[in-house]
């Protein structure tokens, strides 16, 4: 066989290879799960990096199946201001102290995305040392103070919202293992807030020994720990859950987040859709 008559035998080979390459890729789309808006979940941070966090990320990738929507995640800045546009759901993972890694440029970002309608989700450390950012701290309605160890706590139901998605179902209290967050105020009352779910500091420890010798403050009865926040355009949720995967493997855990991610793209609860 001539070297032409090979080089053409094997172009024609790549030419085959490619397209059933091309099928089989376009078959093994068909089987994902539908991708009903998309997730970005950002665990970039600023200060404190808890240890968990890429695991965090992990767990919520693998959500996307049950989810039906699509995750994907970064730790890259210059992603808020390239490709944020195209997601329906910001995840910020335990992100403290954004402001050290997010410039002016990403900040701006953030916020247009949000007032156009975009929704965040923000995990535990995601309220940490953002007082700097006005726009968020606004957001957010709140800072962090202290905190407590991994500990069992009675969790309450706000009445008012014993019916949303991302706490239905488990009654209008019950016992829960997670690290607790003391914020620096209530966001109760304050306008364009709801708060889903409180916890009982007399049923655990509420500062841990670390933060008691640092001026570390309980909360007392008013705890929240779970809340929404509808002004401006955008959906914002926040949960205490999330300092590690503990807390977000189970039952109630995968429900509440994967509920708020639903929430907060605008999209029909799991419940009403089918798992």
């Amino acid at each position: 066989m001539t070297v032409q008559k090979k080089l053409s035998a094997l172009l024609l080979f790549l030419s085959l290879a490619n397209s059933l390459f091309s099928q089989d890729t376009k078959k093994e789309f068909d089987r994902s799960p539908q991708n009903i808006g998309s997730v970005l979940v950002f665990a970039g941070t600023g200060w404190y990096r808890h240890p968990e966090v890429a695991a965090i990320s992990g767990w919520l990738a693998r959500q996307a199946p049950a989810l039906k929507m699509q995750v994907d995640v970064s730790e890259n800045p210059h992603d808020l201001l390239t490709i944020l546009p195209k997601y329906k759901v910001l995840v910020l993972n335990n992100n403290t102290e954004l402001t050290a890694i997010l410039d002016a440029r990403h900040q701006a970002a953030v916020r247009d995305w949000y007032l156009k309608g975009g929704g965040i989700v923000a995990l535990h450390a995601a309220l940490v040392r953002q007082t700097e950012w006005k726009w968020f701290n606004d957001l957010a309605g709140c800072d962090f103070d202290s905190d407590s160890e991994y500990l069992e706590a009675r969790v309450v139901v706000d009445p008012k919202a014993k019916d949303h998605p991302t706490v239905r179902g488990h009654g209008m209290s019950f016992r829960y293992k997670a690290d607790w967050t003391n914020h620096d105020r209530t966001v109760t009352g304050l306008k364009g807030f709801q708060v889903l779910l409180r916890v009982d500091e007399s049923s655990y420890d509420p500062v841990r020994d670390y933060f008691k010798t640092r001026g570390g403050k309980a909360m007392g009865k008013d705890h929240p720990i779970a809340w929404l926040h509808t002004n401006d355009g955008g959906r914002f949720f926040y949960t205490e859950l999330g300092h590690d995967v503990r807390s977000l493997n189970t039952p109630f855990g995968r429900q509440h987040v994967n509920e708020a991610i639903r929430w907060a793209a605008g999209l029909a609860p799991l419940s009403k859709v089918g798992k």
